[in-house]
């Protein structure tokens, strides 16, 4: 049986979801045709809204509702100490643990040599340029334990390690793990007995 068109496009938009294939589309779509037109039209506004109500903070380049994110704002976080991560979840991961008070910055991937994702394709020249007018002495590399992160981790290593104390998560990680699904625990204490890399 052929689905009406409006059921048939939206199924086929929420197929390009990771981790969304074509049947568990099918099922999030007749999931949605039982629930009542004020929900359906709350989850489309909310969906409206995440473009038009999301910026990138100008500071650390985490996603904000402002200019700048409510932890850049915070006078009470410690400005020595910066902690480099991936992307906003791995942010809200480590901020999970109550085990930070730092500041954070935010490279926007990693380098990944089989996507042609190079370093000048993340913010690392804006990363350097923080390290050097904030006068950061400490560097924590908060990145997955992956060969693209070791790969991110040691280049950011060569490039930095004459300027401040680098830093790197301790290996209570498992190896291949991301961080914004570990839990806070694990996280927390690879927060807090961190390495130093050389």
């Amino acid at each position: 049986m052929k689905y009406p068109e409006a059921i048939q496009n939206l199924i086929d938009k929420l197929s390009t979801l990771p981790s969304v294939g074509p049947k568990t589309a099918e099922r999030y779509v007749f999931y949605l045709l039982k629930q009542s037109e004020e929900k359906i039209k709350s989850l489309a506004t909310a969906l409206n809204e995440l473009k038009e109500k999301t910026k990138i903070c100008t500071h650390c380049f985490a996603l904000a509702e402002k200019e700048i994110c409510t932890i850049c704002a915070d006078k009470n976080r410690r400005a020595g100490i910066l902690c480099v991560v991936e992307n906003s979840q791995d942010l809200a991961a480590i901020e999970a643990t109550k085990q930070y008070d730092g500041r954070y910055f935010v490279l926007g991937g990693l380098i990944n040599t089989i996507n042609e994702t190079r370093p000048e394709d993340l913010n690392i020249r804006k990363l350097l340029a923080r390290v050097k007018n904030e006068g950061i002495k400490e560097l924590i590399l908060a990145l997955n334990f992956t060969l693209e992160g070791e790969t991110t981790s040691l280049y950011l290593t060569k490039i930095l390690k004459d300027q401040l104390k680098i830093t790197r998560l301790a290996k209570g990680l498992p190896a291949g793990s991301n961080l914004e699904y570990a839990d806070e625990l694990t996280l927390g204490n690879a927060l807090k007995y961190r390495n130093e890399l050389k």
